[in-house]
């Protein structure tokens, strides 16, 4: 069945959104720019790794290799020939995984780790000869050029290093007394080292020069006798610079370099200096001539895949590269599928929230709250506005109800009373007449009332500010009020506190304490008292009516400031007022920056509060 012009009319036409701007689409189109950002960038990352991993390849073969000519290196410093390094060679090739070759300056082999008729790479990756080296160190490259492990006749005797091990404690014991923390190393002659450790804390409290005897550091016969061989066999070259051959030599000791004779000749001058540095070369020579029975041969070192073989490279095959391909589209894939479900769970409540919000204004439409996300906070949010919507609405036809009713009363007076005189059944007397204005005067104050909460709530209330004393406003109002109460037989009293300024409308600020005494007035029964107090609390001025009457049930106390509101319900504008005093004074005070609160016990009387930003008082001229 079609639906006629009419019908069709009278449903809200929903609008068309361009595919572009949809959400389902904007998040697919967000999802696919995410998906390729991820992939580009783990195929990035992915390079970048590989990258790396090839070069910490590289740089561990090139530790490899140090290793092994370090290891070669110490096997010659310690042997006078290589019969047994083969051994030391297939233990090097498996652990490395790199062909080790050794052979003599023409090629004669050695040892080699490769099958025997192996062809040898085209160069030799380094030469070993401990006593012209500089691969071997904890720290770095030896002075000397001598491996420290070639020692020679330096090597203390078993007595020597057991005696040596006893002084090494004690002044490690008596070094540990002045709080210092050591460690004992040995060097590779077997002579014992008592260093400090660097990570020791604290300081000796006293001075531990008592430690070093000296004892320690005192060459051994073994050494006495190889340190007169090596000025024997250097006597030459040091009686050349001018020296001569008495020229005594001593020990340094290190944990690094070992032990390594030094000439003991004192230079003071930058040319003695030089020819000290050429007295040395003297003894490192003579020293390598004194170690070279005891070391291995000069020996070539050859590596597989050493520094003449061309770098290798990675290149990806085809299949490689359409596995890559397969693996960056299934995750593309998937990004896009998770996507979609993820924005169809999405776009669901919010096309529920669309439908709601179209429906019309009496059809009070919700919501189901199905997430915690912010998707259901939207919803909730939207349900409580529903709500606030049907309250408003309810309080609008609440509010149109209350001033018929507060208008028809009056208008119905005066129409009925207007009938009778037209009519001729009563006169006009004076008596009529002043009934016909007090019914107009009521009326006017409903007016009056209702144009001051319109111009409240449309924020053209005009205030004319101006310094004004709490304590005379409050005693105004009273002066103002003080006839009515008499009459109804209440005593009004005021009470300040000092003379607190407030920059304020007085003539507003008069209305609104003048309709809490009103208030106040009539509900207090005779013989009660109403009393207007003013004070200062901090940067606030405190206005209170508090009056001896009846009092409002804490039930219905957070209503008192509502428009057209009654405490009880029987009451006539005549016997309880519009309902619009309080709520004026609300407004009024808001206006203000202030705030109005009341409080009450049942039986016993209510206070209304008023707090008002304060002011200075104004200098004189």
């Amino acid at each position: 069945m079609t639906r006629g012009p009419r019908e069709r009319a009278g449903r809200p036409r929903r609008a068309r959104i361009p595919v572009r701007k949809r959400l389902l689409v904007r998040l697919l189109i967000a999802s696919v720019l995410i998906a390729v950002c991820s992939v580009a960038a783990t195929t990035w990352l992915a390079i970048e790794t590989t990258t790396r991993a090839l070069k910490e390849e590289q740089g561990q073969a090139l530790a490899d290799d140090m290793d092994i000519l370090a290891r070669l290196s110490g096997y010659a410093a310690t042997h006078p020939d290589w019969r047994d390094v083969r051994a030391t060679v297939r233990s090097l090739s498996a652990r490395t995984g790199r062909r080790i070759a050794l052979t003599t300056a023409d090629r004669t082999p050695l040892a080699d780790s490769a099958p025997p008729g192996t062809s040898l790479p085209p160069r030799a990756a380094a030469t070993v000869d401990p006593l012209h080296t500089d691969t071997y160190s904890e720290r770095g490259a030896q002075r000397t050029g001598i491996d420290p492990r070639a020692v020679g006749p330096y090597r203390l005797t078993a007595p020597e290093r057991t005696a040596l091990d006893g002084l090494a404690r004690i002044r490690q014991r008596c070094l540990t007394r002045y709080g210092l923390a050591t460690t004992v190393t040995r060097v590779p002659s077997g002579r014992p080292v008592v260093t400090e450790d660097t990570g020791a804390v604290g300081e000796a409290d006293l001075d531990a020069t008592d430690c070093a005897d000296g004892r320690l550091n005192t060459p051994t016969p073994t050494e006495e006798k190889a340190l007169r061989a090596l000025q024997e066999q250097a006597g030459g070259c040091l009686t050349g610079l001018g020296l001569g051959t008495g020229t005594p030599l001593y020990l340094v000791v290190d944990v690094t370099e070992g032990l390594v004779p030094a000439v003991a000749a004192k230079f003071s001058s930058a040319r003695d200096t030089q020819a000290l540095h050429t007295a040395q070369a003297c003894v490192d020579n003579a020293r390598r001539a004194q170690l070279d029975p005891y070391v291995a041969p000069v020996a070539e070192l050859f590596l597989g895949g050493g520094a003449g073989d061309a770098p290798p490279r990675f290149d990806m095959s085809p299949a490689n590269k359409a596995k890559v391909a397969g693996a960056a589209g299934l995750v593309l894939a998937v990004t896009v599928a998770v996507t979609a479900v993820v924005a169809t769970r999405l776009v669901r409540p919010l096309r529920a929230l669309t439908e709601a919000a179209q429906q019309p204004p009496e059809a009070h439409a919700r919501v189901p709250v199905t997430t915690r996300d912010e998707t259901g906070i939207l919803a909730e949010a939207f349900n409580d506005l529903s709500e606030r919507r049907e309250r408003l609405e309810a309080q609008r036809k609440a509010l149109v109800s209350d001033i018929a009713h507060e208008l028809r009363s009056p208008l119905t007076n005066i129409r009925g009373w207007l009938e009778v005189t037209r009519d001729g059944l009563v006169d006009p007397d004076p008596q009529l007449l002043s009934a016909l204005h007090e019914e107009a005067l009521v009326l006017q104050r409903v007016i009056d009332d209702l144009r001051d909460l319109a111009d409240a709530d449309a924020g053209t209330l005009r205030l004319h500010p101006e310094p004004v004393p709490a304590d005379e406003l409050i005693a105004q109002v009273a002066a103002a009020h003080r006839v009515a109460a008499d009459t109804a037989g209440v005593t009004l009293r005021t009470r300040a506190d000092g003379t607190p300024w407030l920059d304020a409308d007085p003539v507003r600020l008069r209305q609104a304490l003048g309709n809490l005494v009103t208030n106040a007035v009539r509900h207090t029964p005779r013989g009660g008292t109403v009393t207007l107090t003013a004070g200062r609390e901090g940067d606030r001025v405190v206005l209170e009516v508090a009056d001896t009457g009846s009092g409002v049930a804490p039930e219905d106390l957070p209503h008192v400031f509502e428009r057209f509101w009654r405490a009880e319900k029987s009451r006539s504008r005549r016997t309880g007022g519009s309902g619009l005093g309080l709520s004026i004074v609300r407004h009024l005070v808001a206006a203000h920056g202030g705030t109005a609160e009341a409080r009450s016990t049942p039986g016993r009387g209510s206070a209304f509060t008023l707090r008002l930003p304060a002011g200075t008082a104004p200098r004189d001229p």
